[in-house]
């Protein structure tokens, strides 16, 4: 079964090129995209996937609003939670940790990082 993943990214260049990057990695699938807060919560409440990836920035809202959001859902969200952005800070990383974010990758320098780990839940590697 695939991996299916949900990314929550307002740039278009960056969406597209991940998109198109991760979806050549054997088991990985896209199960939809949102480029903000609002149209986010309303598509992951539609729709299951194994993987939430999230910036923290967005066009309409910002992450950590959609990730303190979905934290008090009464639908529990329990897939694997990912910020990829260009804010990652300490304050962004123990904030996100206190949602369940369990991995962090810098949007500059660590979008290999994100792959490598996305390949090997893909092929089932380690246990998310």
């Amino acid at each position: 079964m695939p991996l299916r993943i949900f990314l929550v990214e307002d740039s278009v260049d960056v969406r597209d090129l991940m998109i198109e990057t991760l979806s050549e990695i054997p088991g990985v699938v896209f199960a939809g995209f949102s480029e903000g807060e609002s149209d986010a919560l309303q598509k992951i409440d539609a729709d299951s996937f194994d993987v939430l990836i999230l910036d923290i920035e967005l066009k309409q809202g910002n992450g950590m609003s959609l990730l303190r959001t979905l934290s008090k859902s009464a639908k529990p969200l329990n897939s694997l939670k990912i910020i990829f952005s260009n804010n990652v800070s300490s304050a962004f990383r123990r904030a996100g940790e206190q949602y369940g974010v369990r991995f962090f990758f810098d949007k500059s320098s660590e979008f290999t990082k994100l792959r490598d780990l996305l390949a090997a839940l893909g092929t089932g590697l380690p246990d998310h």
